[in-house]
């Protein structure tokens, strides 16, 4: 773990986490990176070495940059592996490490909100390096992927939440149950008095955690003496702020409803605007996967939902959003690579699908069957380099071509 009187720790992976780490320990490190085919020099002094040169041997301890596969080589051949968290576990603060399928992001951004006033700094998965924050703070917030908890096995969270899962990086994590074990495995450390918010279903290693197993809303507000109905988020942004809540509630005794409903969601995100006819139309480019939709689709339960739905879905069986669709009032309009995979699907459970292939042309469909009582919700489901350059692009096209209808 991290000591100014060791040596320098070898980093796999020339990336994000691991050219922090090298900075904070003023350079000279030796990376090995599977991009690099010649050895070179930064600006730094770090050697950076093409991957097939680590010689075990000739190193003393190892951190890897978190997306390195179980299997990759270098992971097999290290015999001093720490994770990020770990090398950084001596220094760790009081940490809440959050995880999840969908929403973690959201999540940690809501609760460091909560928490800015008390010091707390948010990292990991959400952009900053563990080594780019302050180890002065009180409070880490640390947004957690299944990828970092997998290479974990020393440093542990004083709080946990994980929300709902699904699975998801099979080509990482092989199979759904491994990645359920790695989303539990911060239980396998954590101490009798510290909790862990699990959702009901899984299955529970053996843990000093006090755990808490939820499944519904309902059940948060009750077990934490929140109220729901003081919130203005909804469906799944709804459970992000009652886990949120939960926490200041055990660690504070505090629920300030104010604070959360004053806490601005991240663009592309749900995000409501409307037209210059009053309509309503919801920018949820940000949902790239099956789950985050149907999450979507629950907050607007009330409407008939004209929904955009399409791009690269990575071969997912999108058999359980189809189900979901068959419960709502709901037209459906296609784009992107999985259009004619979209239009099979909507014929066999009989729902209403127009193909559209492109964003504007699904934008102008919408145009002329949307009232003020109805929705339109881009969400779709889907990645979108197969028509934008990014979510983001996506989103920003659909909100101005809303803009100039």
């Amino acid at each position: 773990m991290m000591s100014t009187t060791q040596a320098k720790p070898t980093l796999f992976g020339y990336g994000l986490t691991t050219k922090a780490i090298a900075k904070k320990l003023g350079g000279g490190c030796t990376f090995f990176d599977d991009n690099v085919k010649e050895a070179f020099k930064d600006e730094e002094g770090n050697h950076i070495l093409p991957s097939a040169l680590f010689d075990a041997d000739k190193s003393q301890l190892e951190v890897t940059t978190p997306s390195l596969k179980p299997n990759h080589p270098l992971i097999q051949s290290a015999r001093n592996l720490l994770s990020e968290y770990d090398y950084f576990a001596d220094v760790m603060p009081f940490s809440i490490w959050i995880s999840g399928t969908n929403g973690k992001t959201t999540t940690t951004q809501m609760l460091t909100h909560l928490l800015h006033k008390r010091g707390a700094v948010s990292g990991g998965n959400i952009g900053t390096p563990l080594a780019d924050l302050d180890t002065d703070a009180p409070i880490w917030v640390l947004e957690s992927s299944s990828f970092t908890l997998h290479h974990t096995g020393i440093a542990s969270p004083n709080i946990y939440l994980l929300l709902p899962i699904t699975p998801d990086h099979l080509d990482w994590h092989e199979t759904p149950q491994q990645y359920a074990a790695d989303k539990l495995r911060p239980l396998l450390t954590m101490k009798e008095g510290e909790l862990a918010l699990i959702p009901k279903g899984l299955s529970i290693p053996q843990t000093n955690a006090y755990v808490v197993e939820y499944d519904s809303n309902e059940m948060l507000a009750e077990y934490f003496s929140l109220d729901a109905s003081a919130l203005r988020f909804k469906a799944a942004f709804l459970q992000d702020a009652l886990l949120a809540l939960a926490v200041t509630r055990v660690l504070f005794d505090e629920a300030d409803y104010a604070m959360m409903n004053a806490f601005v969601l991240d663009a592309h995100r749900q995000e409501e605007f409307k037209d210059a006819r009053e309509r309503l139309w919801v920018n949820d480019s940000k949902a790239t996967n099956m789950d985050a939709t149907i999450q979507a689709l629950k907050g607007y339960t009330d409407k008939h939902i004209h929904l955009i739905l399409g791009g690269d879905d990575k071969g997912v069986d999108l058999t359980p959003l189809f189900e979901e669709m068959t419960t709502l009032s709901l037209t459906l309009y296609t784009i992107g690579t999985n259009n004619e995979k979209l239009l099979s699907l909507a014929a066999k459970y009989s729902i209403k699908a127009l193909s559209c292939n492109t964003l504007s042309k699904a934008v102008e469909a919408i145009d002329k069957a949307l009232t003020t009582s109805d929705v339109a919700l881009l969400s779709p489901a889907a990645a979108s380099l197969d028509q934008f350059t990014s979510y983001k692009h996506r989103g920003e096209l659909f909100r101005d071509l809303v803009k100039n209808l």
